[in-house]
């Protein structure tokens, strides 16, 4: 049986959301193995909800925003930005591969880039295989 990576996506509403349903409408290819969470904002994304994804079986995750001058809340994806630089050490830290995460910046009119960028990422995951640290209580 062919090992398929689970995803968690958290998507701003504005971009990086806008975009996946551009890659909908342009029928762009990608694989189904993101479940997409549209945010306000990536600078809502708290590093927590990415380590509790991991911890609960998650097999990546993906944090998408706008780009830098395009945030719809003045900062919020530069306050993602240098979160995420220290959230990818604590992931190393408790165990996981840092390359389970991945923040990405897309555009709403960047339907392409948002499946591009699916692939890659779930490719990079078959590569790593399954994530096995997972939570003892996890549902």
């Amino acid at each position: 049986m062919e090992y398929t990576p689970n995803i968690v996506g958290f998507a701003c509403q504005w971009c990086t959301y806008a975009g996946a349903d551009l890659a909908g409408n342009l029928r762009c290819k990608y694989p189904p193995t993101i479940k997409l969470i549209r945010v306000p904002c990536s600078g809502r994304v708290k590093p927590e909800f990415i380590l509790d994804a991991l911890a609960k079986g998650a097999d990546g995750v993906l944090v998408g925003g706008c780009h830098f001058g395009d945030c719809h809340y003045k900062d919020g994806n530069r306050k993602t930005a240098n979160r995420m630089i220290l959230l990818k050490k604590m992931i190393a830290d408790m165990g996981f591969e840092p390359k389970r995460f991945r923040l990405e910046w897309i555009s709403g009119a960047e339907g392409q880039k948002f499946a591009d960028v699916v692939s890659e990422f779930t490719e990079e995951l078959i590569k790593l295989g399954p994530n096995t640290i997972v939570e003892e209580n996890a549902a």
